[in-house]
């Protein structure tokens, strides 16, 4: 008498289970931690949700999370960009300096700008790639060099270090109702920089996941030399990174112009610091190949609730730096920890 011998089911065939699904996601510490810090704060201070704290956080959000976008797409490609910060103030002097001190109209001033952000965008990547410098080294000489040249030139212009007049340009109306206005929402007025924050990031995840140039950029941010060897155009993913970083600089820097009418030279010095760490905390990795756009939208998202947040419970601002450094080291842990598990899962 034989006795039927059960073999053990495929693994390959076996449908993965929710966690398994869920933590393939590099988001996923993000949306968690956003959530944690939202109910904290809700609780802590009414103020937190009214219709004006709540326009409040998103709009201290809005610009950090473009940003944050635009970098992560690059880390996930293994790359950094260390002038992404002083980049919103350049663009944003070109743009103030052509329409109030050459009377360009200003939609021509924004196009300048843009071929400016876009050139020294590419001239990054094309300088990483054929050099072998680490991006850290060749963008730090970038951001030395546009420091340099927004201090010289605003001052030879200007006679001081900040560029004003904007208002009475021509075009600035117009140009305004795109980069600068607000939505009206129940009375309240929501700075429509949140809706270019949601579709970048929109774009960003589509790009990511739905396209071949987003195969390419998790291509060449985990393995450059075995991506090259199966046709993927590595030089070229990387300079459109690094332009596409460039873009968000300039749609940054159209934003704080056209809003504030005014644009000092030492703006955004230091800022490049927080787009990372927003793009770390949203689960991309340092080392590249992994992590999310929304992800990063979220990681911003978690800044300006803890920024207005503080704020509303009457802390001291010097807190935020506290909690700035234990939410860095908290999601590199974390992002660690969700990528190996990923890893098997994937096995």
């Amino acid at each position: 008498m034989t006795t039927a011998v059960q073999s053990a089911p495929d693994e390959r065939l076996v449908k993965p289970g929710v966690w398994d699904r869920l933590v393939v996601r590099p988001e996923i510490g993000a949306l968690l931690g956003a959530l944690l810090v939202f109910v904290f704060f809700s609780v802590v201070t009414g103020q937190f949700l009214s219709p004006l704290g709540v326009a409040n956080w998103l709009d201290d959000a809005s610009t950090l999370g473009i940003m944050a976008v635009v970098v992560s797409m690059l880390m996930i490609g293994g790359e950094f960009d260390l002038s992404a910060g002083v980049m919103t103030a350049s663009t944003a002097l070109v743009t103030a300096i052509f329409s109030t001190q050459l009377g360009l109209n200003v939609w021509f001033a924004l196009v300048i700008s843009l071929v400016f952000a876009l050139g020294v965008g590419a001239v990054n990547g094309w300088l990483v790639m054929r050099t072998g410098l680490p991006s850290f080294i060749v963008t730090l000489g970038t951001f030395l060099a546009l420091q340099g040249l927004n201090l010289g030139v605003t001052r030879l212009v200007t006679g001081t270090v900040q560029v004003s007049g904007m208002r009475s340009t021509d075009g600035y109306e117009a140009t305004g109702q795109v980069f600068a206005s607000t939505i009206d929402i129940g009375g309240t007025a929501f700075p429509v920089s949140i809706v270019w924050w949601v579709v970048i990031a929109a774009v960003a995840a589509w790009i990511l996941v739905r396209t071949r140039f987003g195969n390419w950029i998790f291509a060449v941010g985990g393995a450059s030399q075995s991506a090259r060897a199966v046709g993927v155009p590595v030089m070229r993913t990387k300079i459109l990174l690094f332009m596409g970083t460039a873009f968000g600089a300039w749609v940054v820097g159209s934003i704080n112009i056209l809003r504030n009418a005014s644009v000092q030279a030492n703006q955004g010095i230091g800022l490049e610091f927080q787009y990372i760490i927003a793009a770390v905390i949203g689960g991309c990795l340092l080392t590249g190949g992994f992590g999310s756009a929304v992800g990063a939208a979220i990681g911003a998202l978690i800044f300006g609730m803890a920024r207005q947040g503080i704020v509303y419970a009457q802390w001291n601002s010097d807190w935020f730096m506290l909690f700035l450094g234990i939410m860095l080291l908290a999601a590199v842990l974390v992002n660690n920890t969700f990528r190996r598990r990923a890893e098997r899962v994937r096995r």
